[in-house]
């Protein structure tokens, strides 16, 4: 009686999670590679093939925009990972208890706001008659108001500063269970500071950067916004062909197909990140 009430329980705590994630997540992706193999003969007719794939891949356009988002997406992993992990290590070993929430929640602030709102904060910065220009002319560095918008390198900052935050939460759970023993057993043994990170917070640490770099990665190129207002009309990023395949030219086998393989794509990188690490994601869940 107590077991079968106990399975009752599980199921009801389960069942909202399940069906969150098979009828937000399963089927529409089910629904997409559906349409992605549908191939249109003619109005309201369709016959089913890799037409659409095989399109694709004829359109040099179409791949190297795939390729360019997938390196700028893991230069934006390796710049938030960079910027992440010690901000991540002072909140875990170093601040003091009543520090580490008032930290917590400075990193959270910019979450309380909408991505579109943070980028427009970034445009009024960096547009021409900006903040930052004007500063610039200012102290006499430039003679003339300069435009800092529209460039790949305002496209990455915008996306370090938007994705940063996911690098930071798993770094600082994983590190925050690292035993400080640990360490002091690392110096006592007459480890340098370098050798005490490359041998035991590094490797401790690995879970943890190894869900931050995913999680990461995947915010960074499936983004949409920043890109599109930072980027302007030359940002080439693959979500804005997905969109301009769906909305722009109602060509929903195109955009379908874009969608699978940017999916196909970006879990192919997060794959050969795991096998290059030597980490999983089952161990990497455990850790956490």
């Amino acid at each position: 009686m107590r077991s079968d009430a106990a399975r009752l329980s599980l199921f009801l705590l389960m069942a909202p999670f399940a069906l969150w994630i098979g009828l937000l997540i399963v089927l529409p992706q089910i629904g997409i590679g559906y349409v992605s193999l549908r191939e249109k003969v003619g109005p309201g007719e369709y016959t089913f093939g890799l037409g659409n794939y095989l399109d694709f891949l004829g359109e040099p356009i179409y791949w190297n925009t795939l390729l360019r988002t997938a390196w700028m997406s893991i230069l934006v992993t390796i710049l938030a990972l960079l910027i992440g992990f010690p901000i991540a290590y002072y909140i875990a070993k170093i601040a003091r208890a009543r520090s580490k929430a008032a930290l917590f929640l400075l990193c959270l602030v910019p979450l309380w706001v909408s991505d579109l709102v943070r980028a427009f904060g970034w445009i009024v910065l960096l547009r021409e008659t900006g903040l930052v220009s004007g500063l610039l002319q200012g102290t006499g560095l430039i003679g003339e108001p300069v435009e800092l918008l529209y460039n790949d390198v305002t496209v990455v900052i915008g996306l370090v500063y938007t994705v940063v935050l996911f690098m930071i939460v798993p770094l600082v759970s994983t590190l925050d269970g690292m035993d400080d023993a640990m360490l002091e057993a690392g110096y006592n043994l007459g480890g340098s500071r370098f050798t005490v990170f490359r041998r035991i917070i590094l490797p401790y640490a690995m879970p943890g950067i190894v869900a931050g770099c995913i999680i990461t990665f995947m915010l960074a190129a499936g983004s949409y916004l920043t890109p599109i207002l930072l980027g302007g009309k030359n940002s080439s990023w693959f979500t804005e062909q997905i969109y301009s395949q769906f909305i722009t030219r109602y060509n929903w086998e195109a955009g379908a197909t874009f969608g699978v393989l940017l999916l196909g794509f970006t879990s192919l990188v997060v794959w050969l990140g795991l096998k290059l690490t030597g980490q999983s994601l089952a161990t990497t869940v455990a850790k956490e």
